[in-house]
């Protein structure tokens, strides 16, 4: 009799969000905008116009000039609109054309920064930086490369979520109580608002990027 070989479950993790997404073309036409949305999440709600009618007390005939970009409703309205389908006020403004920035870093031209805590031979490159933006996020992606080793590391605090990616060098980082071994194609992800940072430099030179987010 055969003896079937025992099954591993894959380490796996489903995600909602679906990287290859599109959304509909963006349309020019602030009106059309909003009432492409309207119409979208109504139907998400599963209600119909006379339901929409009946929880904002807007007519039948207005809403579907609303939905078809026939008239530009006031600030009052998209209120009431907003709050009858629970969504934010700016869901309702989301498909209208709006600018989105893209940073270009080539290699070596990276804005060489002074962090607070830094030594001599640590050299931090910010590769790029874009300011207010649609997400509500701020993300500052560092590559820091470790040439020489210093008498005392500092240890760093700061809002937000850190990740780590080791490229090159072998690094035993800190976070809080943990310390962990580092090496090329090593990953860490983690919250900055424990005390972290390079404990020991195992393997010089090390590089590695440092990808900082958090709440504008």
């Amino acid at each position: 009799m055969a003896m079937r070989k025992p099954t591993t479950k894959a380490n796996t993790v489903s995600l909602s969000q679906n990287p290859h997404h599109l959304r509909e073309e963006r349309e020019k036409v602030l009106e059309i905008a909003i009432g492409r949305e309207v119409r979208a999440h109504r139907r998400q709600h599963s209600m119909t116009v006379a339901d929409l009618a009946e929880r904002t007390g807007l007519s039948i005939g207005m809403l579907s000039k609303i939905e078809n970009g026939n008239t530009s409703p006031s600030l009052t309205t998209i209120q009431l609109l907003a709050n009858a389908l629970s969504i934010p006020i700016t869901s309702l403004f989301r498909s209208f054309e709006e600018s989105r920035l893209a940073v270009h870093t080539k290699a070596d031209e990276g804005v060489e920064l002074e962090r607070a805590g830094t030594r001599a031979g640590h050299q931090y490159n910010l590769l790029g930086h874009i300011g207010s933006n649609a997400s509500g996020v701020t993300v500052e992606p560092y590559l820091i490369t470790l040439s020489t080793k210093a008498d005392v590391f500092p240890t760093f605090q700061h809002e937000g979520i850190e990740t780590i990616y080791m490229l090159e060098g072998e690094v035993d980082y800190r976070h809080g109580d943990d310390v962990y071994p580092l090496k090329p194609g090593d990953t860490l992800f983690f919250d900055a608002d424990a005390p972290h940072g390079p404990e020991n430099l195992v393997k010089l030179p090390a590089r590695y990027l440092s990808i900082i987010s958090y709440p504008q």
